[in-house]
């Protein structure tokens, strides 16, 4: 990573640190979720893309070491005057699907005039639409396709994106789908955790005969990606119309095997029992509109998290969706994503989601703030760098033009964020 000159920012009006009073090493849930830290009229210095200093402006300009540094290298300092605008840590966007080549328009029509998630798809289109294009294109066109993507959900204030294969379902265009994810990454300052989804649904050639093809999962896919180094997490969709409960416990077994850690997508469209996947300590489930009461229980016990994607329930014209508050209730730690997707969710705005989240999840913004960046960093595993604005982590920072955090969430349809930071690189707003 490139080295980067010391960066202040200065004057900001709201600094949410997003630090928690309990100071406690595990997701955020419950009350903790609206603990957002913050200080009035902060700054906050940055080193070699690290946080050293948080403070109130007063504090910052007192201290030594800040004083010192300003004295001696104040032409080498980048200082950003944040002048009364709110500053949060860079969002943290756990689910997105963002290797794909077109939009699926004729699902968008079909689903206007009435057909369902599951008529679509028997008809040809939902995921398997998407085959053909991935399988085709060349990985420099599936790389351009990603970085666009990044750069674009940068400028909504996000600093770290989970990126999932899935769109082509063979070995050689799963494959191709990473190392575009890869290569996108490289030349994006923030941070990308790539995902094998090479169980996504089931592909035509292989209808009636699933078994074989999540043998080519096990045995090709995920053996090749993690000797590659291409993946971080092995996820898969869980769900009716795509695998089956004992069919992801083989996936999730495979991917143990090979020291990568799992996420589900699962309770989307249907219930499935949570209990026989809570062994693999899985980072995350993802969706989760149906899920019993019992597994509620059970998950407020662990530390896997609940990751809603309201964009998908808007983008489906539906009338439910995720219930967040029986959630946060009951202790379970939620985090909320984009689910970016050229079906059901084509959107790269995390401010989006969380004003989704509020309005038809009734999450409270803090709440919102909260599940987008701590605990999107928990559901990758990343919460020991991302997600808070503390002395260590990354200098990932979002800057909006607003007067206080309640209008992220409040203000839908626009965008106003003016300035993103990713591992102490300006990346977009400047």
């Amino acid at each position: 990573m490139p080295s980067h000159p010391p960066l202040l920012l200065a004057n900001i009006g709201q600094l949410l640190t997003l630090r928690s009073a309990s100071a406690s090493s595990v997701p955020r849930r419950g009350a903790d979720l609206k603990q957002l830290g913050i200080l009035h009229d902060a700054a906050v210095l940055c080193l070699g893309g690290k946080i050293v200093s948080v403070g109130t402006s007063k504090d910052a300009l007192r201290d030594p070491w800040v004083r010192e540094k300003l004295k001696k290298n104040r032409k080498n300092v980048t200082e950003i005057d944040c002048s009364g605008k709110v500053v949060l840590p860079g969002f943290v966007d756990s689910h997105t699907h963002p290797v794909f080549v077109e939009p699926r328009l004729v699902d968008f029509e079909k689903r206007i005039e009435g057909a369902s998630y599951e008529e679509i798809a028997a008809a040809g289109g939902g995921i398997r639409s998407s085959l053909e294009g991935v399988r085709k294109a060349a990985k420099a066109d599936l790389t351009a396709k990603v970085l666009t993507a990044l750069r674009d959900m940068a400028a909504h204030g996000t600093t770290t994106v989970e990126a999932k294969s899935g769109y082509g379902l063979t070995l050689e265009s799963e494959l191709k789908s990473l190392e575009a994810i890869q290569q996108a990454s490289a030349r994006w300052p923030g941070t990308v955790v790539p995902t094998l989804l090479g169980a996504h649904v089931v592909p035509k050639e292989f209808q009636g005969c699933s078994q074989k093809y999540v043998e080519i999962v096990c045995k090709e896919m995920i053996p090749q990606a993690a000797r590659r180094k291409l993946a971080r997490f092995v996820d898969a969709f869980c769900d009716k119309g795509a695998f089956a409960p004992e069919e992801t416990e083989q996936i999730f077994a495979a991917a143990e095997r090979h020291g990568l850690n799992v996420r589900a997508h699962m309770g989307q469209l249907s219930e499935t029992a949570l209990g026989p996947f809570l062994r693999f300590h899985p980072a995350s489930f993802d969706h989760m509109d149906h899920v019993s009461d019992a597994d509620v229980a059970s998950l407020a016990k662990t530390d896997t998290v609940a990751t809603l994607v309201p964009g998908a329930n808007y983008f489906l014209g539906m009338q439910d969706y995720p219930n967040a508050r029986r959630l946060i209730d009951a202790g379970v730690a939620v985090a909320l994503a984009t689910d970016y997707n050229p079906g059901t969710s084509p959107t790269i705005s995390m401010p989006m989601a969380m004003s989704l989240a509020c309005t038809h999840m009734k999450m409270s913004p803090a709440e919102a703030i909260t599940a987008a960046t701590i605990n999107g960093a928990w559901a990758l595993k990343l919460a020991e760098r991302k997600g808070s604005i503390e002395p260590g982590k990354d200098a990932d920072f979002a800057v909006f033009d607003v007067a206080d955090y309640r209008e992220i969430p409040y203000w839908f349809g626009t965008n106003r964020c003016s300035l993103t930071i990713a591992n102490g690189a300006v990346t977009a707003g400047a």
